[in-house]
């Protein structure tokens, strides 16, 4: 199960729907050994598509620098689907690479529902294998 708080759950949100119509795509950092999502890293979609992500490889290098020098781990990499469900791709099951990272997806796609504007859903992605995971939301983590 994921447990995420609300402020990082809607700033996912936030960044997908700023990048809409391309897909966003970024990485929620946590301390090493704890899977706790804790500081947000929104990235730059390369691609600048609407069907299609890539993080800058420049930019990965260095937020992977950056989250070593911290003692971090990418405990969420997530993007967002503008036209389809929230449901890992078979690109995005190829690019998946970090076994213990929650892999979050937001749909931005109309007809969601007035309800539930956006789709937002977790999976674990390892060998190649999609399970989908409960969220759990909370407004702070305790202790």
């Amino acid at each position: 199960m994921l447990t995420i708080t609300r402020e990082l759950r809607d700033r996912i949100v936030a960044h997908a729907r700023a990048d809409h119509p391309d897909e966003a795509c970024g990485v929620v950092a946590g301390p090493e050994g704890s899977g706790r999502p804790e500081r947000f890293v929104p990235m730059l979609n390369a691609a600048r598509s609407p069907t299609f992500y890539e993080f800058d490889s420049g930019d990965l290098f260095k937020l992977y620098r950056e989250m070593d020098d911290r003692d971090e781990v990418p405990v969420i990499v997530y993007h967002s689907h503008t036209a389809t469900e929230a449901y890992p791709s078979r690109t995005d099951v190829s690019y998946a690479s970090e076994p213990e990272a929650h892999y979050v997806l937001v749909s931005t796609a109309e007809g969601n529902g007035d309800e539930d504007p956006y789709e937002f859903r977790s999976f674990r992605i390892v060998d190649g294998v999609i399970t989908e995971e409960d969220v759990q939301v909370v407004e702070e983590y305790s202790a």
